[in-house]
């Protein structure tokens, strides 16, 4: 059987597809790309992430640890070099719901930090700075391992519910209510300062995205996700599906895509012509690009709208037959 919701490449089915996502020949996502192009390329943007996502936590880190404080604080705000003020726009978007006015370099640094990904992408947050992503990760690649077909996730429309209730909440109670649950700031404050049973919370997200729903935290609940999926919508930087031509339909970035929706109108033209993700969704994780033995995708901006050709076989079926059904002129 298909992962389950699953959409056929060349059809606008919702339905399982006949063969299963990302498993061609009973091989695991990736292993053509190995073959291909070795592992360190078929794994690059992974470890580009890790590294950030580490780095990052060992900036926070090292403060504490051996007095050098070149970030003080944590992901909702904190001092580079105890000058330049960063902020997470999320949270500040809570402060200004609850009626008060954040202090002048909170709103200074979530100006900085809006500014960076409206302009590179909202959701590279999701994918290389946050650090539930390594947790969701985790759950996602040992699904994989195990087989576990089960799929039981909410609309993708349900992160922007929450969205929507924790702002109702912030201003109804004056309070950031969300952030003494948010398993994003429970991780990053529990990896610094140390756990109590907040993991509890972490660990729960870890067993849902597992057992329940495939990447049902961060493609269906997160509302820190929706908000930043929302400044996505106008970035600069996009992935590009760029020799979809050479598109073998083996799956194997639609079962790596932790928001698989996003690939289908760039690489086989549905609804558009030109082949860039520009769905806000798209978290810039790079994977498709990884696990892509075909080399189809790559890096490229909004503003890149050449018109690559179709994978081969969806070519010669619009050339066969009309819109209407008939035979293409061009046969003739």
């Amino acid at each position: 059987m298909s992962e389950p919701g699953a959409v056929s490449p060349s059809s606008g089915s919702s339905r399982p597809t006949s063969q299963p996502v990302g498993l061609r020949a009973g091989k695991r996502p990736g292993a053509e790309a190995i073959a291909v192009k070795g592992w360190l390329r078929a794994h690059k943007w992974l470890l580009l992430r890790r590294i950030s996502q580490l780095g990052i936590l060992l900036l926070f880190l090292i403060g504490p640890w051996f007095g050098l404080w070149v970030l003080r604080g944590n992901l909702s705000a904190s001092l580079v070099l105890d000058t330049v003020p960063l902020a997470d726009p999320f949270v500040a978007l809570q402060s200004l719901s609850t009626g008060y006015l954040p202090y002048r370099e909170v709103l200074i640094g979530a100006g900085i930090m809006l500014a960076f990904y409206l302009l590179l992408g909202g959701r590279l947050y999701c994918s290389w700075v946050c650090p539930m992503n390594m947790v969701t990760d985790a759950a996602a690649w040992l699904r994989r391992r195990l087989g576990i077909k089960g799929n039981k996730a909410p609309e993708a429309s349900t992160r922007y519910w929450l969205l929507l209730f924790i702002l109702l909440t912030a201003f109804l109670t004056g309070s950031l209510a969300w952030e003494w649950v948010n398993p994003v700031s429970i991780l990053h404050r529990g990896l610094i300062f140390g756990f109590g049973l907040s993991w509890g919370i972490v660990l729960g997200v870890f067993l849902y995205d597992l057992l329940i729903a495939h990447h049902g935290w961060c493609g269906h609940l997160c509302p820190q996700g929706a908000f930043y999926g929302l400044l996505g919508r106008v970035a600069v930087l996009r992935i590009k599906a760029a020799r979809r031509q050479d598109c073998d339909d083996c799956m194997d970035c639609f079962a790596v895509c932790p928001e698989m929706q996003v690939i289908r109108p760039a690489l086989k033209g549905a609804g558009q012509e030109h082949a860039l993700i520009l769905d806000g969704d798209c978290t810039t994780c790079g994977r498709c690009i990884d696990v892509c033995g075909k080399d189809v995708f790559q890096l490229a901006s909004r503003f890149d709208r050449d018109i690559p050709l179709l994978p081969v076989r969806q070519e010669r079926s619009a050339r066969r037959t009309s819109p209407a059904g008939r035979e293409s002129p061009e046969q003739h």
